[in-house]
């Protein structure tokens, strides 16, 4: 446990620069008094490591210095490779460095954790987009990524679903999501934070100077919240059915026993809900409410007489 800490405690310094024994002991979730002999280890062990004192003070490593990645799990290796989507790199205009990085990160592993991390490649590969329709075109991505890393704002010309169709605005990008083979913008503007689909951007142009991302927020804090106010709006009501145990198997809802389970669902719209329902056939009856029940009626019914005969 001890000598994972020490590699990581190592691995911070390296990548972040200097560091205060506070700071450290946060990212470590140990106490000052532990980094304090992890440091002494360290050192010890004849790493360049020393510390300054003073408010502006802290602990880092000789400039130079770059420790090899031999500390690597095989899992952690493998993980390293797993993560590292080629696809979305190219996207963000960093496939070339991706590759680099691969090769010295496979350069530096020992012989039988790069064999590990080449069967990954070799085994597992990640195609986001689902199967209908083709992956949304995004010719801007690279210039809002470039933004998004100088924190540069910029103004868009945008698409959007509602009167004006097309809006122009200023917005500083604080972050990019890749949600289910789609790039979401999220950006701060005018009206506070928004977020807008990357393939949806007609045109952007980066402005001079940079900005300041509040120190409130959070991407991965926002985007959680951003879903869950989508999932609220997007269900306005709920239906009481019947369902068949493989009716609610294919809805996702626990059966009692072997005959109907009744339940409550949450729906979006009744005319979502109807192609929804249809779907499931004979495995499902709804109940409530009445104009959605009747919608189902009256299709059943027409496509009854549609193949009669």
């Amino acid at each position: 446990m001890r000598a994972s800490r020490l590699v990581t405690l190592l691995l911070l310094l390296q990548n972040r620069g200097r560091m205060t024994a506070q700071q450290l002991a946060e990212e470590l979730e140990v106490s000052v008094r532990t980094v304090y002999r992890d440091v002494e280890a360290l050192g010890a062990a004849g790493i360049p490591l020393y510390g300054d004192a003073g408010h502006a003070g802290g602990y880092r490593l000789l400039d130079g210095y770059r420790t090899r990645l031999t500390g690597l799990t095989a899992d952690e290796a493998q993980a390293a490779f797993l993560a590292a989507l080629p696809g979305t790199a190219a996207e963000l205009g960093l496939g070339e460095a991706l590759a680099t990085a691969q090769l010295k990160l496979r350069a530096a592993l020992p012989v039988e954790l790069r064999e590990h991390a080449g069967r990954i490649q070799e085994r597992f590969l990640l195609d986001a987009p689902g199967w209908y329709g083709d992956a949304d075109r995004t010719p801007h991505l690279a210039v809002i990524a470039g933004a998004v890393w100088a924190r540069r704002a910029v103004v868009l010309r945008y698409r959007r679903w509602r009167a004006p169709e097309e809006i122009e605005r200023r917005v500083e990008p604080y972050g990019l999501v890749l949600k289910a083979g789609r790039w979401y913008l999220v950006a701060g503007g005018p009206s506070g934070i928004r977020t807008y689909r990357v393939d949806q951007i007609l045109e952007v142009h980066a402005l001079e100077g940079e900005f300041a991302i509040p120190d409130e927020f959070g991407l991965a804090a926002y985007w959680s919240g951003y879903l869950a106010d989508f999932r609220a709006r997007l269900h306005t009501g709920d239906a009481l059915v019947r369902l068949t145990p493989e009716g609610a198997r294919r809805l996702g809802v626990t059966p009692v026993g072997d005959g109907w389970t009744e339940v409550r669902v949450p729906i979006e719209s009744v005319d979502h809900a109807h192609g929804e329902f249809l779907r499931l056939g004979t495995d499902i009856e709804v109940m409530a409410p009445a104009e959605l029940r009747d919608r189902i009626a009256e299709t059943v019914r027409a496509l009854a007489t549609r193949y009669e005969g």
